[in-house]
């Protein structure tokens, strides 16, 4: 079934007597299993409490496992629960190699959680191979990634990484939020576990929270399915069902985001303000030709820097159709200021490292025409 298609016409394991063409919503929490026989394998509806399973839920990681080609996805309450979830899957002492350039939420829950908890991480630049090698050959327990990353747009080698990952022993996880399964398919490149937030676009509207993380194994699937269970962390059946909704035109939105980012960044780059423009879309971006080889395309996210600081709050300031607003994924156009937002609990000497400074703004290009997008900023980056 092509990929579209698969977005609308997913498999349905619960059939609706009403035969409504709109995914039912079950709002209940408890199951009847009166005439079922009692015992542990009494529940031959697939139901027993809403916190393991909800038909609502299923639904959507239902669709989400079909679109990343994996053996099971779990749907979580927002991306950092997924994450959160997933990294009990360690142990105290346990060593985890982490991409230096990441979500600073992500970075929040690995300086103030897991170190906490007694995990060992490391980050590394995963573009560099060599070097994660070398990490790796210290011992780990898994390697997780973002490609592209979060501000900055540098794109890594997966399958390589997959490679390194299995040769020290260790899971590859990966954080497919930008790109999505229709761009990029992690798991079939050899990671072993792909990572969303539902927020972005795979919701699609900036109206739900929501997280994912798609297992390629049966083993790991039934360990993060437990894990789920006992946190409770699980998708609301409503914020299922508003997810749902947001995949089934996920396609079409992916391709328009794509079509108005890679203008825009053109048109960034002709801008005498503007001191560099990330995005892998660009012939000269270094991660181009390998965003192309392991998937294909590039997504609506890039990031510009421009050449004061004043001038980066004034753009902030000015936008009118553009918003100045966190998060991404949905049909407006949202600016962040990444070092006082995304990345604020983040060390300012590594901020620093990383080039996330005053000047760098990211951008969430939406699905509004571009001549406005491109009318709106112009007139925002203007002295």
């Amino acid at each position: 079934m092509d990929f579209a298609t698969a977005c609308i016409h997913h498999q349905r394991r619960i059939q609706d007597p009403a035969r409504a063409v709109v995914e039912p919503l079950y709002l209940s929490t408890a199951y009847d299993h009166a005439g079922e026989t009692v015992g542990r394998d009494h529940m031959t509806n697939g139901y027993d409490y809403a916190r393991l399973q909800n038909p609502t839920r299923q639904t959507v990681e239902d669709v989400v496992c079909a679109l990343e080609g994996g053996d099971d996805a779990i749907a979580f309450s927002t991306g950092m629960a997924a994450i959160s979830c997933l990294f009990e899957l360690f142990a105290p002492g346990d060593r985890i190699v982490v991409g230096w350039d990441l979500y600073g939420g992500t970075i929040r829950l690995f300086d103030q959680v897991s170190k906490k908890n007694g995990y060992e991480i490391e980050a590394v630049d995963t573009t560099d191979l060599a070097a994660v090698e070398s990490v790796l050959a210290r011992g780990a327990r898994a390697l997780f990634v973002e490609t592209p990353t979060n501000p900055t747009m540098a794109v890594s080698d997966i399958a390589a990484l997959a490679t390194l990952a299995h040769d020290a022993g260790a899971l590859l996880i990966v954080d497919n939020t930008f790109l999505t399964p229709y761009f990029q398919k992690p798991l079939s490149l050899g990671a072993d576990i792909v990572v969303h937030s539902g927020t972005k676009y795979l919701g699609g509207h900036n109206d739900v929270l929501a997280g994912f993380l798609v297992s390629a194994r049966p083993v790991l699937s039934e360990q993060l399915r437990t894990l789920m269970n006992t946190l409770g962390s699980g998708l609301s059946a409503f914020d299922s069902w508003l997810v749902t909704r947001g995949i089934k035109t996920l396609p079409l939105r992916m391709e328009r985001h794509q079509q108005n980012a890679l203008a825009v960044a053109r048109w960034l780059e002709e801008q005498p303000c503007v001191d560099y423009v990330l995005y892998p879309g660009l012939e000269d971006h270094p991660g181009h030709d390998l965003c192309l080889s392991q998937g294909t395309g590039f997504g609506g996210m890039l990031t510009f820097g421009v050449d004061t600081e004043e001038r980066a709050q004034h753009v902030l300031e000015c936008v009118k159709l553009v918003l100045f607003a966190e998060s991404l994924g949905g049909p407006e156009t949202l600016i962040t200021y990444p070092r006082v937002q995304t990345h604020a609990d983040v060390d300012p000497e590594e901020l620093k490292q990383k080039g996330i400074d005053y000047r760098m703004l990211r951008v969430s290009v939406g699905l509004e025409s571009v001549d406005d997008i491109i009318a709106d900023l112009e007139q925002a980056l203007a002295d």
